[in-house]
């Protein structure tokens, strides 16, 4: 599924600024190849899903018995057989394995008596092995539907990537992808689609949709400073407001004004497999009005914590999205206003320290933003660490600058 895949690729970047694990890097990096061999479209766009079954059988695409994995992998199949646990621990079912790693590449080396260096030499050559053997498969079916809020999440997960890893391909395509939305999925009054599918965009989209795409359209602006994308997702949020928001509870509903009246307008609260509507859009309206410098918008970011908050401690998982909200009120939260021609590259530096309570804004210039207004300094690129808009004095040193943020 997408929405799982785009959710992980930003969970083990992110975990990989705390932990420095190079097992995250790989599952962020392999995750992201999956996706651009099966999932991603010429315009941009990414599909829905893959089946889990192929010819009426659960799995066959992707599992592998003995005889088959020894025919094909001819040498070396002991270590292959460690490395992949080709025993108890992948037996599936039928006699089938599934390809599953237990312990680590270090610990797989010693146990052979090889480096880490020749053993990821004998994973990329049985990755290619057994590549080519499974394209002789029957595939399994695809969801070749393009779902908005999907997208946002893939979107996002390509550019927690690339500020990760650095890599300009992951940046490249998620601009594609925010293009393909911005210019298929949006009209210009900031209304959106929540579907494509055979060149035909349909069904109004709900709001999880325009949450999440604000989410990573925010994200996009980090990356690349491009305000194209902050006016975007402003323009998402307020028509957010006008067609989604219920004033009487500092809510809002899932299902826009646009659509056929039913009994009752459903308000979708509950984090569950992708994190509630209102957390999101909760965060977006935090993280926008700080960098608009919208009061109003934050005020109804914390309205809706608020509402949440007596059912907080009864059921915390349902609820951890709020929480993260709540984080930004509670411990320090940095704008941090990077303003010059090498404005990009430092915040790309910056980002290296794991601070996950902060916010990147950015000119290479000047720009009209409150929080970057006055700021520029021609020759040089100033770094501004700030909280609720009172900055420290500005600094060019990256280290200063990730003092200033505890």
């Amino acid at each position: 599924m997408l929405y799982d895949n785009g959710q992980l690729v930003s969970l083990y970047s992110e975990g990989y600024l705390k932990f420095k694990k190079t097992l995250y890097k790989e599952i962020v990096f392999e995750t992201l190849e999956f996706i651009e061999r099966e999932l991603m479209a010429e315009n941009g766009a990414f599909y829905s899903a893959l089946d889990a079954d192929s010819e009426g059988e659960e799995g066959k695409f992707y599992v592998w018995n003995e005889t088959e994995l020894k025919l094909f992998i001819r040498e070396d199949f002991d270590i292959f057989q460690d490395y992949y646990n080709v025993n108890r621990t992948g037996l599936w079912e039928h006699g089938n394995y599934i390809l599953l790693r237990k312990d680590t590449k270090k610990k797989v080396a010693k146990i052979n008596k090889i480096s880490v260096l020749e053993l990821d030499a004998k994973i990329n050559n049985w990755k290619q092995i057994l590549m080519k053997e499974r394209d002789k498969r029957i595939r399994p079916g695809l969801d070749d539907k393009s779902l908005t809020s999907w997208n946002g999440l893939m979107l996002k997960g390509y550019v927690d990537a690339y500020m990760t890893f650095g890599e300009k391909h992951h940046l490249d395509i998620a601009i594609n992808n925010a293009n393909f939305i911005a210019n298929t999925q949006m009209q210009k009054d900031g209304k959106l689609w929540h579907s494509y599918k055979d060149g035909r965009s349909t069904i109004n989209a709900y709001l999880e949709d325009y949450a999440i795409v604000s989410a990573a359209f925010i994200r996009l602006y980090e990356a690349t400073f491009d305000e194209l994308w902050l006016n975007r997702a402003d323009l998402l949020v307020k028509y957010s407001l006008e067609k989604f928001f219920d004033t009487e509870s500092g809510m809002f509903y899932f299902t826009s004004k646009l659509d056929p009246e039913l009994v009752a307008r459903k308000m979708e609260i509950n984090d569950n497999v992708i994190p509630a509507s209102n957390s999101v859009m909760a965060n977006v309206l935090y993280d926008l009005g700080t960098i608009l410098d919208n009061r109003d918008y934050k005020e109804k970011s914390i309205t809706i914590a608020n509402n949440v908050k007596p059912d907080m401690e009864k059921y915390a998982s349902g609820y951890a999205n709020y929480a993260t909200l709540m984080l930004k009120e509670i411990v320090p939260f940095y704008e941090v206003a990077i303003v010059g021609k090498k404005a990009h590259a430092k915040a790309m530096e910056l980002n290296k320290k794991y601070v996950p309570n902060k916010l990147f804004v950015g000119c290479f210039e000047k720009s009209d933003l409150e929080l970057l207004d006055g700021k520029y300094v021609e020759g040089t690129t100033m770094i501004y660490v700030c909280e609720n808009k009172v900055c420290q004095l500005p600094t060019t040193n990256i280290m200063q600058a990730q003092k200033l943020m505890k």
